[in-house]
């Protein structure tokens, strides 16, 4: 039996199951690409967003003027859409005469609705990346078990069985193997780190609504916020 030792020809040389499980671990991992780097630019962005809005918080504890600010953007995100939506409930309460505990019920409400769909929108297909890559090497050593069995089946047909005549069924069969780490390594390296991103901008985003709460409480007591057209 002739056989040439590259991928290609394992593929063409290997059974038909081998192939298709072959096919399936290649179609994974070129979802698992796309996604990593769909979500790492995402992730990413996110981050870069709230850099910058935490220098705004830094640079000026005027509420009114961030608000304003962002208030004129288009596609909102991450700690942006949070602030916005807060301020503009605490906006219509204000302007509603609720009272002081009203208002900051009102608003964290409004806080924690915002943070839901951002956290949302940050771990949306990431599950398909643990998927794959805790699925990924069981596929390709399923097609190396069946490609090794049906290597050792056809040597029933002999009498005398050679190493060479096993090695290149074999070599065929651990190529699925190969596949399957080749697809579920950078899934679980993709996923652990954009998990660790998630979870370190959720930890942000939720510190950054206590502090929120708290700094509005203070202004109401101190009425250090202009309540009227300033805001809108």
């Amino acid at each position: 039996m002739s056989f040439d030792h590259n991928i290609l020809s394992m593929f063409t040389n290997a059974s038909l199951l081998v192939k298709g499980v072959m096919f399936i671990l290649l179609t994974l991992s070129l979802i698992s690409w796309t996604l990593i780097f769909y979500r790492g630019s995402f992730l990413k962005a996110r981050g870069q967003e709230w850099k910058k809005f935490l220098k705004q918080l830094k640079n000026t504890k005027d509420y009114v003027s961030i608000y304003q600010q962002l208030k004129i953007k288009n596609n909102l995100g991450g700690s942006d859409a949070i602030f916005v939506a807060g301020f503009d409930e605490f906006i219509v309460m204000k302007k509603a005469g609720a009272s002081q505990e009203a208002i900051l019920t009102a608003v964290t409400r409004a806080l924690n609705i915002a943070e839901s769909k951002e956290l949302d929108k940050l771990e949306q297909n990431i599950s398909i990346l643990a998927t794959i890559g805790s699925t990924s090497p069981y596929i390709g050593l399923f097609g190396t078990v069946w490609g090794i069995m049906t290597s050792f089946q056809a040597l029933g047909s002999v009498q005398q069985a050679t190493i060479s005549m096993v090695a290149p069924g074999i070599s065929e069969a651990l190529i699925a193997t190969a596949l399957g780490l080749f697809a579920a390594i950078p899934a679980v390296i993709a996923y652990n780190r954009y998990v660790s991103r998630i979870d370190f901008l959720a930890n942000q985003y939720t510190t950054f609504k206590q502090e929120f709460i708290a700094e509005l409480n203070r202004k109401l007591h101190t009425h250090e916020i202009v309540w009227e057209a300033d805001y809108e």
